[in-house]
């Protein structure tokens, strides 16, 4: 038995599909499964009970996981100390952006971070708000970029700056030559909006269901930029974070990005990390120099 045996079992608790958790893991489905296998052997006892619909974990194997998470978190709190006491602003700082923010923001802050913290190794991990912080929570990440606010006990904020939203409308569309617009220019449109998980799909649905804005039923993206080619084809109308605009606005002819009135149409953005983590003193100082990076 080792760690890397407890990572296998606990990727299968949380999947609860081996193909899942093998992708998680970076192993092959079979590895996987020969691994857990002869953990089962080891402790004598059958932790999965296996089917050809689902997984399931049996009763003792629920119990003998919630030991591994907690192993697993102390094995990484330990990593993370013996990383400060050999270098305090260096060592791998593994942090997670969520997809709506990663393309725009990591060009703008990558090139600072390399010269300022030049000992620091910066580890990414792209995912949902709820697959990064519950990383981050087991202790699998060190810090997180996402929209605001958490509300998790065990995390500290840092807001990094504030992100109007702009909405995006064909360049043949009645609207694309507003200068400005109020929110309720969406009542009656019909709004493109991200798939379930993307905490962006869910500020903007609730943007347009207070603005009379009609959700599309046609189409859904997994991308701010599916939904950048969906309006440019015509077929409806969406929201665009200020950033994710910015990084395209100079080469694009054939979509118009419009100001709301409405400044309370934004999002926060920050950086978190564990109240608990023993880098606290580096990401307080990373956390501001995000920070000054953003404004310059």
């Amino acid at each position: 038995m080792n760690l890397r045996d407890l990572k296998y079992l606990v990727a299968v608790a949380e999947h609860r599909h081996f193909g899942r958790a093998a992708e998680a893991c970076f192993v092959s489905q079979p590895t996987l499964s020969t691994q857990l296998k002869k953990l089962e052997e080891t402790l004598g006892v059958t932790l999965i009970e296996r089917s050809n619909r689902q997984v399931m974990l049996a009763p003792e194997g629920e119990k003998i996981v919630e030991q591994a998470q907690r192993i697993l978190v102390e094995v990484n709190i330990l990593t993370a100390m013996s990383e400060q006491i050999r270098e305090p602003m260096g060592g791998e700082l593994r942090l997670g952006v969520i997809p709506t923010i990663a393309p725009y923001l990591l060009p703008k802050i990558l090139g600072p971070i390399g010269r300022d913290y030049p000992k620091l190794k910066i580890n990414l991990t792209e995912g949902q708000t709820s697959q990064i912080l519950r990383m981050l929570k087991q202790g699998e990440l060190d810090a997180v970029i996402l929209a605001l606010p958490v509300n998790e006990d065990y995390v500290e904020e840092f807001e990094l700056y504030d992100e109007p939203f702009l909405l995006a409308v064909a360049s043949d569309h009645p609207k694309a030559e507003s200068s400005l617009l109020d929110a309720d220019a969406l009542e009656g449109e019909n709004v493109l909006l991200l798939e379930d998980g993307h905490c962006l799909r869910d500020q903007a649905l609730a943007i347009c269901q207070t603005n009379g804005g009609v959700e599309s039923s046609g189409y859904s993206a997994t991308s701010l930029e599916t939904l950048r080619e969906l309006v440019s084809a015509g077929l409806g109308v969406t929201l665009m974070p200020e950033l994710a605009i910015q990084s395209t606005k100079s080469t694009e002819s054939n979509i118009s990005y419009i100001p709301l009135s409405d400044l309370t149409l934004s999002r926060k953005v920050g950086l978190c990390w564990r109240k608990s983590s023993t880098r606290g003193t580096l990401l307080s100082k990373f956390s501001s120099s995000l920070g000054t990076y953003l404004k310059s």
